[in-house]
């Protein structure tokens, strides 16, 4: 999808380094790998870096790799996040550079990503001098919600003050930029529920616990938890995506087990779900007899824009883009993404970036026949330049400020 460059979506961007970021996420585009699995990947971002002359570090948690561009020394770090794995699903996009492994495929939109960050690599190294050091983080398996985790256990993050990220949003035109303070991802967590009631036959109810009724009464039950229990102001799911029960239409079915997902986008509000899940399925399966097991796995965190690090943003945006084209999400997100663990530990922002065009129909991320016009490469590239400058300039002069504060 796209087209030639329209100089009239950014203030100004090297046509000549576009159309290379183009060919670079089709190659990508052309050979996904999966979570954990992205060494080829790698390996091209090795040799983009490796032109332009900066210094990295590859392997970093298996397959992800964090390089640098100096600053003055002692200044402060400012990190830049792309992800780089792809999903298991068959390609439908009929693109020339569709995806040559079957069953592998860039469904979202990760390739752009990554060549974003390359792209704004390439601006920063051209640059007489920058007010703070930069790292360039390209983080493998997003998409199991494991991969920030282990960067920052691998010491990817160690010694940043702030940390920029974004993501190709189908929501927004191409050519914009959502920079919204405030959650804008929502934690995901998982749970499963395993009922043990008392098998028998079908003619012979009175015999039995039934495990199918138990488990349907906890699907309608759990469905009141976010209508009943929690404030409407807080977006919040449970959804059951799995129930198993029976081997037979004349058997009354002993076992039955559930699986499903909360999310929510206030800390608060996602351990209290975990709280009623629980309750509920316990009381249910005590009113009726049953044995009951509840486990909850804790997934990625919510996603929260902090005041200072988005005012950065929205700053850097405006370098970058009209006025107009920096909007904000009016819905909430209730989609995960384990950019949340790095704001746990430093100050970040999380943006948006466009890629709608009127009258092409927009995909869905995670669909066989997802696909983004590419001219949000340059704004994400652009973009990410000037939250690094930007950021940089900004972290100078507070810690100037706080120097002078200090001596006072």
């Amino acid at each position: 999808m796209g087209g030639p460059l329209n100089l009239e979506l950014l203030h100004d961007f090297d046509p000549t380094l576009f159309e290379r970021l183009v060919a670079f996420r089709r190659d990508l585009h052309e050979h996904p790998e999966l979570s954990w699995d992205e060494h080829r990947t790698a390996d091209r971002v090795c040799e983009y870096l490796s032109d332009l002359g900066i210094g990295y570090q590859r392997d970093v948690a298996g397959t992800g790799i964090v390089a640098e561009i100096p600053g003055p020394a002692g200044s402060p770090v400012v990190a830049l996040r792309a992800d780089m794995d792809a999903l298991p699903i068959i390609e439908e996009t009929g693109l020339p550079y569709k995806s040559g492994k079957n069953g592998v495929m860039h469904a979202c939109g990760h390739d752009g990503h990554t060549s974003m960050l390359l792209g704004a690599a390439s601006l920063l190294v051209q640059e007489a001098s920058l007010p703070a050091t930069v790292r360039l983080i390209f983080q493998p398996a997003e998409e199991t919600g494991e991969g920030a985790k282990a960067m920052i256990s691998a010491g990817a993050i160690d010694g940043v003050s702030i940390i920029f990220g974004g993501h190709v949003d189908r929501h927004f035109t191409v050519g914009s930029i959502a920079v919204t303070d405030g959650p804008v991802n929502a934690s995901s967590d998982r749970f499963s529920i395993h009922i043990t009631g008392k098998g028998g036959h079908a003619a012979r109810p009175h015999e039995t616990v039934d495990a199918v009724v138990v488990g349907s009464l906890m699907v309608m039950s759990l469905q009141t938890i976010v209508s009943r229990e929690v404030n409407p102001a807080h977006p919040s799911v449970v959804t059951i995506g799995r129930f198993d029960a029976g081997t037979a239409s004349n058997v009354i079915a002993g076992q039955a087990e559930l699986e499903g997902s909360i999310r929510a986008q206030d800390q608060d509000v996602r351990l209290s779900l975990h709280r009623s899940v629980k309750r509920m399925a316990e009381s249910i399966a005590q009113l009726h007899g049953a044995a009951v097991e509840v486990d909850i796995t804790m997934g990625t965190p919510v996603v929260k824009n902090l005041p200072m690090p988005t005012s950065i943003a929205r700053q850097a945006a405006e370098t970058v883009i009209a006025q107009d084209q920096i909007v904000q999400l009016e819905i909430a997100n209730m989609g995960g993404e384990d950019f949340g663990y790095y704001m746990e530990r430093v100050p970040g922002c999380y943006v948006r970036f466009g890629t709608a065009v009127d009258g092409v129909e927009q995909f869905p991320a995670h669909s066989s026949r997802f696909d983004f016009d590419e001219r949000a490469i340059a704004v994400g590239a652009a973009y990410f330049a000037a939250a690094a400058k930007t950021a940089g300039e900004d972290l100078r002069i507070r810690n100037v400020h706080d120097s002078e504060s200090a001596t006072c």
